[in-house]
């Protein structure tokens, strides 16, 4: 048996029935949208990954006798924007001991802070690709190799691998458990969370305004200019430059329909404020939003409520509403452990970070336990009682 390492300089470069095969085998709806042809070929023919912007495309295939068995999606990045497993700290703290921490490899999907797989195809073939990535580090000169947002799984058979750390840090998710409607969840909640959020609702429907969620045929690609108009200004606020292409929306209306949920909140026939969502086997994934418009709640309505509202509806499992935000803790968004995987070339560095992944990872164990204790789900002592709304 003959077996090939392959990097490759866009995802164009691999047929889309191939990449699939290791990304989403499942029949159906993929597991994860993120990591399938359609999304990251999309993200290269927009240009918002590529040259100029920081994460040069490198996806690495095995094959094995010619056929495509593994793949990691791979990136050659100069700057750690777009991440959401922050590394800023290091780049600087090797500067200053006279390191040079750009480029790097990461292996992830831009700009999209969802856990999914990163090791793609026959399990067996993990630790291949993780040598191959690290080789290819050492040989290049490249100060490290990331591995953002793996499986918890991925993480733990990985970690210690060469030296590969482990990181967890957080992330808020809503779950499902065991809710037929909203009014269900609500029914979990402590009163005074109960009150707040229909006061949210109502505060955010008052407005006279329409919301409406569409997928599939019912995204028109008008509704594609009115959410470019809303993550252009959310991204101008946030980042300074927003990271993906108006090209973008362009090949997601083409090719993603119908990974896609748009909720959009209408004045008369015009949007005025919007969320964009992608649609996983079990999950919906909230990924971004934007207003022209200023209306008290409506955030919350359109990127919270209303897709715990559709996740019900379709019989989805969790909702995860993207990176940060304590402010999710107080509607029924709980924090749970995200992984990553770190290989740093430079030995003493690479015992700095560890020293500090591993009080890291006690304080995120922690902060997360304390943070659920906080949670809005109401308390019921031995005599089934509602306990306290504190």
């Amino acid at each position: 048996m003959s077996a090939d390492i392959i990097l490759l300089d866009s995802m164009t470069e691999i047929p889309a029935a191939e990449w699939d095969a290791m990304a989403c085998p499942e029949a159906g709806r993929p597991v994860d949208p993120f990591t399938t042809h359609r999304f990251l070929a999309a993200l290269d023919r927009s240009k918002s990954t590529g040259k100029g912007t920081g994460w040069q495309p490198k996806p690495l295939i095995l094959r094995q006798d010619g056929k495509a068995v593994a793949a990691m999606p791979l990136y050659v990045k100069s700057h750690s924007q777009g991440e959401y497993i922050f590394d800023h700290g290091w780049a600087e703290a090797l500067d200053r001991a006279g390191g040079r921490y750009y480029p790097k490899l990461q292996s992830a999907v831009p700009f999209t802070p969802a856990t999914g797989r990163r090791f793609l195809g026959l399990p067996a073939a993990r630790m291949t690709l993780l040598d191959t990535a690290i080789d290819l580090t050492k040989a290049n000169g490249i100060s490290s190799l990331h591995v953002t947002f793996c499986t918890e799984d991925e993480a733990t058979a990985l970690a210690g691998h060469d030296g590969t750390l482990h990181r967890v840090t957080q992330q808020f998710h809503w779950v499902n458990r065991g809710y037929a409607t909203f009014a269900d969840f609500l029914a979990d909640l402590s009163s005074r969370k109960r009150k707040m959020i229909r006061k949210e609702r109502e505060a955010a429907l008052g407005h006279g305004l329409t919301i409406r969620a569409l997928t599939g045929d019912q995204i028109e690609p008008g509704h594609w200019d009115a959410m470019w108009l809303f993550y252009k200004d959310t991204g101008a606020r946030k980042w300074g430059t927003p990271y993906l292409t108006r090209a973008f929306f362009a090949e997601l209306h083409k090719t993603m329909r119908d990974d896609v949920l748009l909720v959009l909140a209408f004045d008369g026939t015009k949007a005025v404020a919007g969320a964009l969502n992608f649609i996983g086997r079990d999950t919906l994934y909230g990924r971004y939003w934007g207003c022209t418009e200023e209306h008290p709640c409506l955030h919350f309505e359109l990127c919270y409520y209303q897709a715990i509202d559709w996740a019900l509806a379709q019989g989805l499992a969790r909702v995860e509403a993207g990176a940060q935000g304590e402010h999710k803790l107080a509607r029924g968004y709980l924090p749970v452990p995200v992984h990553s995987l770190h290989w740093i070339a430079e030995p003493s560095f690479r015992q700095a970070v560890a020293r500090y992944l591993e009080g890291e990872r006690r304080a995120v164990g922690e902060e997360i336990e304390v943070l659920t204790g906080y949670g809005p789900f109401r308390r019921v002592d031995s005599e089934h009682q509602e306990g306290s709304d504190g």
